[in-house]
């Protein structure tokens, strides 16, 4: 039996079997063997057969978006709206067969766009090359999930779901469970908090499962015990999504304000131009990206339209240091600060100061 036949396998065996307190032990053990499935399907460890073809794409730019959706949702036609980037479109399906790159700039930001092809069911299992788009998304810092406003909202959670087993989480933080892997002394397993989803008994079934027997295991958080799993798989990125409905021109006003009022939601319409700028402005936020200023002693700041530096929101003077140059931090003695993330404006600032969105720098080495 294949890889993809034991998935399925244990998937019918999941959705026959009953779910309450008697069961939980036999469900979680079941969740932990097809989260290792999944993993040796898109992993595989052997060394035979010929290398599929993937998708190289440099990552450039201060950020990069992944757009993912079915065929004919309207990708090719945002990428060409907000960028420089024509993709071609048309009105069949999978008219876009690789990924095709754009650059938005906003904000003195380049912010690299991917148009990649589209998704069908099952492309987890590797389905119209699903692999390979799955791949490069989990690479994205934000994923727009294209989404068609005359359709049901079935294709949500089937693109959710895809992404999902392969181990994408939408607009989840990483749980705050600690695993560490010891040679001896069996296991010891602590709460910081009331568990309510698990147990020491659930804990240690899933930790055999995975052949652990020697390991400390703390939870900081009343988790799951899909969450547990995803800690010892160790391979779960956590990406921020926004679920972007396409030609809301096509649909009456009281749905649009439905989707509109839905949260990490955004409605548009490509083909009628309508709130794209809306769109570029989310993304920003989504992206939580801030540009900082700099200046010279003695002369004005550099405010142009292509001066700034670009950073993640919570940086600091040190991030700031590193950014315009590596040995910068090393010769650092203070900063003065122009903006708002100081208490008055100049002020005298150490490394560690946070910086907000606009904030002119002055750094003064030793």
């Amino acid at each position: 039996m294949g890889v993809v036949e034991k998935i399925q396998e244990i998937e019918r065996e999941m959705a026959r079997t009953q779910k309450n307190k008697a069961t939980e032990y036999h469900i979680g053990l079941l969740k932990a063997k097809l989260a290792k499935l999944r993993q040796q399907l898109l992993e595989p460890t052997g060394k035979g057969g010929a290398k599929g073809e993937g998708f190289d794409v440099m990552k450039s730019g201060d950020a990069r978006v992944a757009m993912v959706g079915f065929p004919s949702v309207g990708k090719s036609t945002l990428l060409s709206s907000l960028t420089k980037t024509h993709s071609e479109a048309a009105g069949y399906e999978f008219t876009t067969l690789t990924w095709i790159p754009g650059v938005i700039e906003h904000e003195g930001a380049k912010i690299q766009l991917l148009d990649l092809p589209g998704i069908i069911e099952g492309a987890a299992q590797g389905k119209g090359r699903g692999r390979q788009v799955i791949a490069v998304a989990k690479t994205a810092d934000l994923v727009l999930m294209m989404l068609d406003a005359g359709k049901s909202d079935q294709q949500r959670a089937l693109l959710e779901r895809e992404l999902d087993s392969v181990g994408i989480r939408l607009n989840k933080k990483k749980p705050q469970i600690y695993v560490q892997i010891k040679k001896g002394g069996g296991v010891r397993f602590t709460h910081t908090v009331p568990l309510t989803h698990v147990n020491e008994k659930l804990i240690m079934h899933v930790l055999h499962e995975y052949k652990l027997f020697n390991a400390d295991v703390v939870f900081r958080e009343d988790a799951t015990i899909d969450e547990f799993i995803d800690v010892l798989q160790g391979n779960r990125v956590y990406i921020p999504c926004l679920y972007v409905y396409n030609k809301v021109d096509c649909i009456c006003i009281e749905e649009v304000d439905r989707l509109a009022r839905l949260p990490h939601h955004v409605v548009i319409s490509c083909e009628m131009n309508l709130n794209l700028d809306y769109l570029v402005d989310v993304i920003w936020d989504y992206l939580a990206l801030v540009r900082v200023y700099t200046k010279k002693p003695g002369n004005q700041p550099d405010l142009g339209p292509e001066d700034g530096i670009i950073l993640r929101r919570g940086a600091t003077i040190e991030h700031c240091c590193h950014a315009l140059h590596r040995t910068l931090a090393a010769q650092f003695r203070y900063a003065i600060v122009w903006g708002t993330s100081p208490k008055f404006s100049p002020q005298r600032v150490g490394i560690k100061h946070l910086l907000d969105h606009e904030d002119v720098v002055q750094i003064v080495k030793k």
